[in-house]
């Protein structure tokens, strides 16, 4: 049986209606591919405690539980866990979103994130998003 990795991801979405990516970095698994910005939850924590952590992190930028509106999720079995993904939208933060992490950043417009190679798990999310924006 695999083990079940929760995630916490988000669409940041700006004034503009663009979605922020970040590239993983070299060294990491799936290096290259764009994603949503988000990362594990840890024990005792919730799906957006995760979040608001991530993105002070990730991101140096402050957000709250009442900016972060849930969206959908995935649901993708990898070769060795299974990834179980809320995504959530989030229109307000505090902060310009900058890489603390070697990733690099990219405000994308929903139309075209089918550009950008993904992992798995998050190309079947994108379709949403355009049908939001």
């Amino acid at each position: 049986m695999k083990k079940i990795v929760l995630v916490s991801a988000v669409a940041l979405i700006d004034v503009e209606g663009r979605v922020l990516l970040a590239q993983r970095p070299e060294g990491k698994s799936m290096a290259g591919l764009w994603e949503f910005p988000g990362g594990k939850v840890e024990a005792g924590e919730t799906p957006e405690a995760a979040l608001i952590r991530e993105l002070h992190e990730e991101l140096g930028i402050e957000t709250w539980d009442s900016c972060l509106a849930p969206l959908t999720f995935a649901s993708h079995a990898y070769d060795d866990f299974h990834l179980l993904m809320p995504l959530f939208a989030c229109r307000k933060w505090q902060g310009v979103p900058q890489a603390r992490e070697g990733q690099v950043l990219k405000w994308a417009r929903a139309r075209d994130l089918t550009n950008y190679p993904m992992p798995p798990a998050d190309v079947p999310l994108i379709p949403i998003l355009r049908d939001l924006l």
